[in-house]
């Protein structure tokens, strides 16, 4: 029965990703729209716009083009720049709260909020008529991700808690996170043409609250159960301070800019430098999901295998990653653009997919195994590039070019690569005496800690 049920816990956070992932690019083909009405022209444009994305938290990234307008633009620019970076903004700031808060309430109780607000966020998107609406749903949706992104990542972690099973779960999760930025934008525009602006909003709140509702037949937040007498976990001004878990923060940051960089110059580089059509654009990015989850499924299988190597993983990864950003200024049509791109979100997916679980690893063996600061510090290091990458991409493209931005980016992964070898004995650590697993030499000192030994037993 307990494993019957954190396989449908798992459910509940993958959904809660799929859909935070999907309410960013579900909103792309409308934003023309209030562009137009912004200009005093009407809304006209459909969903045959250019697409956009985002990414942001416990691994929101998307896959498809942002088609920003450039910073010369004048107001109307910076506006939409700053709708399309308040997401990641508001989340940047509420995530050392909400990693607090998840480590003193527990897992369930903050998930269920989280969701709350994204449904209130979905329903304030489908009835958005002006670009104060539009940005105050769009920062409700930044609140909501802060805490049902860290707190559903932090529950994986909690309820895998040997592996490989946490690498397996962790790597389901970011592949849902991957599916979700490849199936919103036609999605969206479907939905938009036949039905109207506001039916693909409608059914993800529809979606949202049966997942929130499933939460609550699963774990009641309200109830005692496993979360009595839960260990107190360390402040998260101490966890930022640990060498390794900054190295991590550090290597997740970094690995995420040429994406978060890339989405908001590479549609109008295009079609300067190779009159890349409408379509080309378009469809730009969506190769790119498959490495990504291929790369998601060979570092689970690697790390099941030879666990002792995670750091190697994501030091390819970053090197990766940095080859293939510099790649991208010398591709001088739309298929070659491709090869690089998918070399991005391979690097990235072997990046996550290794740092993801080392995260937990490292609070088990030198903190206390309790996992919502340390997630919301891995949430934090999305959000930096995230908030960035709309609003100072655009200003570096204009000022430096298009080229020394990727080579930029490049330098940075290829050079920040060898940081990671920092993690190599980290496999060798032993468990600190906070560690609750010594229950298990010492016996079950509370109801929280009882549960846990069954559950490890069983």
């Amino acid at each position: 029965e307990a494993r019957r049920q954190r396989r449908l816990l798992l459910v509940v956070v993958c959904v809660a990703l799929l859909l935070d992932n999907m309410l960013y690019m579900v909103i792309v083909p409308i934003i023309p729209d209030y562009i137009a009405a912004m200009r005093g022209g009407g809304g006209t444009a459909g969903p045959s716009a250019p697409a956009g994305g985002n990414g942001s938290g416990g691994g929101n990234r998307s896959l498809l083009p942002a088609r920003y307008p450039p910073a010369s633009g004048g107001n109307e620019d910076v506006q939409i720049g700053v709708l399309f970076a308040s997401k990641a903004m508001l989340q940047l700031l509420v995530n050392p709260l909400s990693g607090t808060l998840i480590d003193r309430v527990g897992y369930e109780a903050p998930l269920l909020a989280g969701l709350a607000v994204m449904f209130l966020s979905t329903a304030t998107f489908a009835f958005a008529e002006n670009y104060a609406t539009l940005f105050a749903a769009r920062s409700l949706q930044g609140l909501g991700s802060a805490f049902a992104d860290t707190a559903g990542i932090a529950l994986i972690a909690d309820r895998y808690a040997e592996e490989p099973a946490r690498s397996r779960a962790l790597g389901t999760a970011l592949a849902c996170i991957s599916f979700g930025s490849l199936a919103a934008p036609p999605f969206g525009g479907v939905l938009y043409e036949f039905a109207g602006k506001r039916v693909p909003f409608l059914v993800l709140a529809c979606v949202c609250l049966l997942d929130g509702l499933l939460l609550l037949v699963l774990a009641p937040p309200g109830g005692t159960g496993a979360r009595a007498n839960m260990p107190v976990g360390t402040p998260i001004h101490r966890l930022m301070i640990d060498p390794y878990i900054a190295v991590v923060a550090g290597a997740l940051a970094t690995c995420n800019i040429p994406l978060a960089f890339l989405e908001p110059t590479i549609a109008n580089w295009m079609k300067d430098s190779m009159g890349a059509s409408e379509w080309e654009v378009g469809l730009t990015w969506l190769p790119a999901f498959f490495p990504h989850v291929l790369g998601v499924y060979i570092t689970v299988r690697l790390a099941a295998a030879y666990p002792h190597l995670q750091w190697f993983y994501g030091a390819l990864g970053m090197a990766i990653i940095g080859a293939s950003s510099c790649l991208v200024p010398a591709c001088r049509n739309f298929g070659q653009v491709i090869i690089p791109l998918c070399g991005i979100c391979f690097g990235i997916a072997l990046v996550d997919t290794a740092l993801l679980p080392t995260l937990a690893f490292l609070v088990d063996v030198r903190h206390v195994s309790v996992y919502g600061s340390v997630y919301a510090i891995a949430d934090i290091s999305y959000s930096v590039a995230y908030a960035l990458g709309p609003i100072v991409a655009g200003q570096i493209v204009h000022t430096m070019g298009f080229a020394q931005l990727n080579l930029g980016m490049g330098l940075a992964n290829v050079l920040y690569a060898p940081v990671l070898l920092f993690l190599k004995n980290v496999c060798q650590m032993k468990p600190s005496h906070s560690e609750r697993n010594i229950l298990l030499e010492e016996g079950p000192k509370g109801l929280y800690d009882t549960i846990k030994m069954e559950e490890r037993k069983g």
